[in-house]
């Protein structure tokens, strides 16, 4: 008797976002990653439920293997994602079953090369990161499901919880999946669980090759790496009795995923530890408002090791330097003659973030972007959007005077600026532009964690939590337009470390407002190649979309695509995700002829 079962393929068109049957061997069920035959090419595919019934009039072709099993508490979370992000379950699932590769044979594995050294364990915990600990550990043991704020300042221990809650999971016979929010994290952390848990530990993260990350989702899937470290992609990692998610720097916006699905991996970790009974940790210095008004908090307390470092703020308005400041460079020139090390932040790449001509007031834009290009140091003008590059002129292209300004400074131009006033420091820059290579990161890193007189400069990278002794400077270039208002008081509470203070002013406005946490916003993104058809098709589906909706409004044009957005308050943002993708599924066959695309963004980080 023939045994019929629902299948996902995984193809990301919305009108196909729908599950077919097949038939299927007797030892096929719920969680299977088959391969079938789907109109006139080979697909894999998702089985999501068996023996069901065949529908009338359909002949049901036969799977053609099966690829893997997935545990079906993944394929939940995935279809969960589909729903909740409005996307659809071909995407979702196809985080949750990627593309299987040869395996590599015997090499090296990522955590091997790209660890930095560990430290010991301490010899006793705190009192406070004790108290932790028992609470993440009282839930482990009843395999009830939990969320945690772990909340202390920077040096308060967070990392040790983390620690010692994962050796309390492997106890337990379960795993655990431990999340940094950028790749730049991961060699100090690889270091600190690889010097405690050994070969135990997986690493997963977009600068793995394809071959790597297939090998270590098999040692995951396989048992033998029951603890996985990496960045967001991390949280759907195969891993077996889940029972603990540690959310490190869960403030940090490289948590929301880009592209569709546009899932956010703290929501995520938070879901999947509801589906596995597991506990999920989210630990932050300076926690988000929505987790810290939602969250019991185990708090640490101050530093470890001292008190927190006095912090100084210099009015670029009476500064003549830029962007090297006086005091910045008196301090720097501390660390040459005595020793040390800095840090700067930066949050630009290139030596220059636009060119502008002071005749006619031209700033050069990127052909296919409503955006400034970005100079580099080969006088290579770059969009950051679209990969765009054109040279740097000797000319306004608009007017053609030579009059052409470099308005700001990128990570490039700092390191210029080092060279040309204290030569004597070894200056190590770490951005996007300088760790491509695999490997590269964990270098510069080690470099900087061996060497004396020597200065960090980058981007965002360099300032998610590392821990490097020796550190005596650390500073932030341009600390106003980081937080988006470019007033120099605006970082005051930051200079005092007064997060309460601040959350709780945060969350009253949120509150007036209608904001995150008090309301969801769901945003919905179309792009084309005319630019009225974008907004032309908002309007049509906001006529059919329930909540408090906002525009829809023109954006700027981007990859030469002309964009507009549609923006939802909502109590219940998985319903109007949910309509707008059945909407868009319906649509798409129309919205494919008109050359536009789509995407639904639920909990945007920006917009």
């Amino acid at each position: 008797m023939s045994r019929y079962a629902s299948v996902y393929p995984l193809v990301t068109a919305r009108a196909l976002a729908r599950e077919f049957t097949y038939e299927v061997p007797d030892e096929v069920g719920p969680g299977a990653v088959v391969e079938v035959k789907f109109g006139n090419a080979r697909r894999r595919g998702v089985v999501t439920e068996v023996d069901v019934a065949l529908p009338r009039g359909i002949t049901a072709a036969p799977v053609e293997r099966v690829v893997e099993e997935l545990p079906p508490a993944l394929v939940a979370l995935a279809l969960w994602v589909a729903d909740y992000y409005g996307s659809t379950p071909g995407r979702a699932l196809a985080l949750v079953a990627p593309v299987q590769r040869k395996p590599r044979g015997e090499r090296p594995q990522p955590a091997e090369r790209d660890a930095l050294p560990g430290e010991p364990e301490p010899a006793a915990l705190s009192s406070s990161q004790a108290a932790a600990l028992a609470r993440i550990v009282e839930h482990l043991d009843v395999g009830e499901s939990s969320n945690y704020l772990l909340y202390g300042a920077t040096g308060s221990g967070k990392t040790e919880v983390y620690l010692q809650a994962c050796a309390a999971a492997l106890e337990r016979g379960r795993g655990a999946i431990v999340l940094v929010p950028e790749i730049a994290l991961t060699p100090q952390a690889l270091g600190r669980f690889r010097a405690r848990f050994g070969e135990r530990i997986a690493v997963l993260h977009s600068a793995l090759s394809e071959a790597e990350r297939r090998d270590e989702r098999a040692r995951v899937s396989r048992g033998e790496a029951p603890i996985v470290v990496g960045a967001r992609s991390a949280v759907f990692a195969p891993v077996g009795r889940l029972g603990l998610i540690c959310v490190d720097e869960e403030h940090d916006a490289s948590y929301k995923q880009e592209s569709d699905p546009r899932y956010d991996a703290r929501t995520v970790a938070a879901k999947r530890a509801v589906l596995e009974g597991a506990v999920a940790v989210f630990g932050s210095a300076t926690p988000r408002p929505e987790t810290w008004g939602s969250l019991e908090r185990l708090e640490l307390g101050g530093r470890l090791a001292g008190p927190l470092p006095s912090v100084r703020i210099v009015d670029l308005r009476r500064e003549s330097g830029y962007p090297l400041s006086a005091p910045l460079l008196a301090e720097l020139g501390a660390i040459a003659e005595g020793g040390g090390k800095a840090i700067l932040l930066l949050n630009r790449r290139g030596v220059a973030p636009a060119l502008h001509c002071r005749a006619c007031g031209t700033t050069l834009r990127c052909e296919n972007c409503d955006v400034a290009l970005v100079l580099h140091a080969d006088r290579s003008l770059r969009c950051h959007h679209c990969g765009h590059t054109e040279q740097e002129p000797e000319t306004c292209p608009v007017c053609g005077s030579t009059e052409i300004a470099r308005l700001g400074a990128g990570t490039q131009r700092l390191e210029r600026e080092l060279e040309e006033k204290l030569p004597e420091l070894e200056r190590i820059r770490l951005d996007a532009d300088t760790v491509e290579k695999p490997g590269a990161l964990a270098a510069a890193l080690t470099r900087f964690a061996s060497a004396d007189r020597v200065v960090l400069v980058g981007t965002q990278m360099v300032s998610k939590g590392h821990h490097f002794p020796g550190v005596a400077l650390a500073a932030v270039v341009d600390a106003d337009t980081g937080l988006g208002m470019p007033d120099f008081r605006a970082i005051e509470l930051a200079a005092r470390h007064d997060v309460p203070r601040f959350l709780a002013g945060e969350l009253e406005r949120r509150r007036e407002l209608g904001y995150p946490p008090f309301r969801h916003l769901v945003r919905i993104v179309v792009a084309g190649p005319e630019p009225d058809a974008p907004l032309q098709a908002l309007t049509e589906l906001k006529s059919r979309l329930p909540g408090d909706l906002l525009g829809p409004a023109p954006l700027l044009r981007l990859r030469g695509k002309f964009r507009a957005q549609l923006v939802a308050k909502t109590d219940q943002p998985r319903r109007v995700a949910t309509q707008a993708g059945r909407l868009l599924s319906a649509a798409a066959p129309a919205m494919r002829r008109a050359g536009l695309s789509v995407v639904v963004d639920v909990d945007p980080q920006g917009f």
